[in-house]
């Protein structure tokens, strides 16, 4: 099989098609994998090419027919015992194959943990660029380029960038920036299983145990409700407070990029252009001015409630509620509202 040697000439009119490398776990498609075949689509209706869902597992089979219903126009499904679980010398060595083999123009890959890990070693491997952690993609409408938009300069510009001379041109994209696709039962497409050429020497970090822990776990990109602290919080032990909230209402802690690096609270709780982007129904701020890195993560929550004493706050902007007082006097009154009265539900329409 040919190779592409980096920084040697190629033809881009061999390249066709948008590739989303699914995620899965346990058998399990990943909501990443189909908020980038939302993406995906709409990418490839523009520049007239077909939306490939690219599947690695075992037993592949209702996975792969789950797809095509999510959009994928085909799937290419890789199955093989020694793919059940992630490894990077696995995957990468399956995927940079049939890239080679099948010429994509375009690669996306969720900016996930393993995502992160892939990206980077699958365009060393097959010689182009990769822009990482995307928040926006778009199609030049003059050459038919992706337009791949991400934070720059620790979230304080975003920046375009394109990949002009080398393909498939390759993106991980941050889970919860992009609508998740739309399940149509009537969709149809085909479903390509090729044979897989892995051995165990083929891999050198072998998985020896998964050991899964729900202590301590974040996950804001699925939460419907989330509150959230910022520098107004004033330090560790007023995160106490967010979090005694978040429990009252079955919700996640999230934090401000202020909050996190003043050392109050885990990177993992951090919402915006450098943390994680979230769509929950009911997002409440508190304590957090609104910068507007912080805001681009937030933007797309169905319900804002900001409280904040400065009636400046630039978080009153885009909120839907506002409370101009101390959180301090405002969130005890709310979880004493929610102790005393039984009848209180949390009901959001």
């Amino acid at each position: 099989m040919a190779r592409t040697k980096v920084n040697q000439p190629i033809n881009l009119d061999e390249y066709k098609d948008i590739w989303v490398i699914i995620e899965q776990r346990e058998g399990k498609v990943l909501d990443i994998g189909l908020e980038l075949l939302g993406e995906g689509k709409k990418l490839a209706e523009k520049v007239g090419n077909k939306l490939v869902a690219v599947l690695l597992g075992h037993n592949n089979g209702d996975s792969a027919k789950e797809l095509i219903k999510y959009g994928a126009d085909k799937v290419i499904s890789l199955d093989h015992k020694l793919l059940k679980v992630y490894t990077t010398d696995a995957y990468t060595k399956v995927i940079s194959d049939i890239i080679f083999d099948k010429k994509p123009e375009s690669v996306l890959i969720g900016a996930t943990t393993i995502g992160r890990d892939l990206g980077p070693r699958l365009a060393g491997r097959v010689g182009t660029g990769l822009i990482a952690d995307c928040t926006k993609l778009e199609i030049d409408e003059t050459d038919g380029k992706v337009l791949q938009t991400r934070p720059a300069f620790g979230g304080n510009l975003m920046a375009t960038i394109i990949c002009p001379k080398n393909r498939p041109q390759m993106a991980t994209v941050r889970p919860g920036v992009m609508e998740k696709a739309d399940y149509d039962e009537s969709k149809t497409g085909t479903i390509e299983e090729i044979y897989v050429k892995l051995e165990d020497k083929d891999i050198r970090a072998k998985v020896v145990d998964v050991i899964k822990s729900a202590k301590n776990h974040v996950s804001l990109t699925d939460a419907e409700i989330i509150v959230a602290g910022g520098r107004g919080v004033a330090g560790k032990e007023g995160f106490e407070l967010i979090e005694k909230l978040a429990e009252k209402l079955g919700g996640e802690v999230g934090a401000s990029r202020a909050a996190v690096d003043s050392g109050w609270i885990g990177h993992d709780h951090q919402i915006g252009q450098t943390g994680t982007t979230v769509r929950p129904r009911l997002y409440i701020a508190c304590g957090i001015s609104g910068a507007i890195q912080h805001l681009t993560g937030v933007k797309d929550s169905d319900i804002i409630v900001a409280i904040n004493k400065n009636p400046e706050a630039p978080i009153f902007k885009v909120a839907h509620y506002g409370i101009v007082a101390n959180l301090f006097d405002v969130i005890p009154e709310i979880i004493n509202e929610l102790d005393n009265d039984e009848n209180i539900e949390c009901a959001l329409v």
